[in-house]
C-alpha cells in the first residue's frame, strides 16, 4: 500500500508553502509501507532558526486553509527541529546542521520519494 492521494495532497501544498517561504532541499518520502501512523514525511531545512519558524509559519498557515491543523507540534521554541504531525503527513523542518546530523532521508532511504512537482509552482505563477 502507497501514501494515499490526499496525504500527498497536503504533502505538495505543504512542500509550496515550504518554497515560498525560501527552504532548502524539501522532500517527502512515503513510509506508509513501513509506518503505521502516517503516510508521508515531508522533510524540509533552513540556514538559521528564524527561518525555521518562517517557514513552518508558512506550512501551518497554508494548510488551516484547507481545514487541517496539526495535531502535535514540536520544537518550536528551540527553532532547530520543529515537526508538526498532521496525523497522515509529518513535517519535518530542520536547521541544515540537525538535518545532516539526523540524516532522516538516510534512515528512510529504502521508501520511495513523492513527486511533490515543485518544479511545476514557478511556471504556473508565470502563467497567471
Amino acid at each position: 500500500m502507497s501514501a494515499t492521494e490526499s496525504s500527498i495532497d497536503i504533502a505538495r501544498a505543504a512542500a509550496k508553502a515550504a518554497s515560498a517561504k525560501i527552504a532548502d532541499d524539501i522532500v517527502a518520502i512515503d513510509v506508509s509501507e513501513r509506518l503505521a501512523i502516517t503516510d508521508v514525511f515531508l522533510i524540509a531545512s533552513a540556514s538559521n532558526e528564524r527561518q525555521v519558524n518562517a517557514i513552518v509559519d508558512g506550512i501551518e498557515e497554508e494548510l488551516s486553509k484547507m481545514n487541517l491543523k496539526p495535531v502535535r507540534r514540536e520544537g518550536r521554541s528551540e527553532g532547530r527541529w520543529v515537526l508538526l504531525d498532521y496525523a497522515n503527513v509529518v513535517v519535518h523542518v530542520q536547521h541544515e546542521e540537525d538535518r545532516v546530523f539526523y540524516a532522516l532521508e538516510r534512515l528512510w532511504k529504502d521508501c520511495p520519494e513523492v513527486d511533490l512537482q515543485l518544479e511545476d509552482a514557478p511556471a504556473a505563477a508565470e502563467s497567471e
